[in-house]
């Protein structure tokens, strides 16, 4: 069993996991938004979404980004939600 492979494929998952929180940290501070608003942000959308429809938590993709315009860059809330199934309406 080869010990120090295994290490340093950890470690080279490890360091991939660290890059992207650094460009997560770095795009919530261009924006001006924390990890922890942008957080309550999501738990919004899911609450609103959820009462039209099932979706699937463990595959949504919610985050900050930018997005390159003649302006220079400007932020964009990215959402890929994927739905299982519609809600039946409520009556009201």
């Amino acid at each position: 069993m080869d010990i120090l492979g295994l290490l340093k494929n950890n470690n080279a998952k490890s360091g991939g996991v660290a890059k992207d929180r650094l460009k997560l940290v770095l795009v919530h501070d261009r924006v001006g938004c924390s990890y922890t608003v942008l957080e309550m942000l999501k738990a919004d959308i899911l609450n609103v979404i959820s009462e039209y429809m099932e979706i699937d938590d463990e595959e949504l993709d919610i985050r900050l980004t930018h997005i390159k315009e003649t302006s220079g860059e400007v932020p964009v809330l990215y959402a890929n939600i994927p739905i299982r199934s519609m809600r039946m309406a409520k009556s009201g």
